[in-house]
């Protein structure tokens, strides 16, 4: 069965040994991961905030109440889509980093971007699909491509 493996809190590097021991249980061409996170995308990265942040904050602290966590405080949020955070929320620059350093620690063959945490207005998650479809995805598709086959770092200059 593939692995589909929720990253919603703390930092994903947490979750390699999980991810490397379920591939110890057969090839790794049998056995294909995907990595779900919670995502927004925005022209830039504060308007990804500011726009995320509060329907994020109402649905993880209802959730929180039920589970004893404390509510979601803008802070914490803010530390969670930092470059190691859990939560892929940024320009498309940022979300693309995020997704190939996260591609970096699993060699997944899947991401999958939950947008609608919460009660989003739907012309934002409808544009931030749009951004995820347009400027991320062919950005981390071609730089995925591009180290399978053993190419330089995106950016590396020849002979430097």
């Amino acid at each position: 069965m593939p692995l589909a493996l929720a990253i919603i809190g703390g930092l994903p590097e947490r979750f390699v040994s999980l991810v490397d021991l379920y591939r110890e249980a057969g090839p790794q061409d049998r056995l294909p991961v995907g990595i779900n996170s919670h995502a927004y995308v925005a022209e830039t990265s504060q308007r990804a905030a500011d726009e995320f942040f509060p329907s994020y904050a109402d649905m993880m602290t209802r959730i929180g109440r039920e589970r004893g966590w404390p509510p979601t405080t803008r802070r914490q949020f803010d530390a969670m889509r930092s470059p190691r955070g859990a939560l892929i929320v940024g320009s498309p620059r940022e979300v693309v980093e995020k997704i190939l350093f996260q591609h970096e620690l699993f060699g997944h063959q899947r991401f999958l971007a939950q947008m609608s945490v919460g009660a989003m207005p739907h012309a934002q998650v409808m544009r931030s699909i749009e951004l995820l479809g347009t400027e991320v995805a062919p950005v981390v598709r071609a730089e995925v491509a591009r180290r399978a086959a053993g190419g330089a770092p995106a950016g590396a200059v020849a002979g430097a």
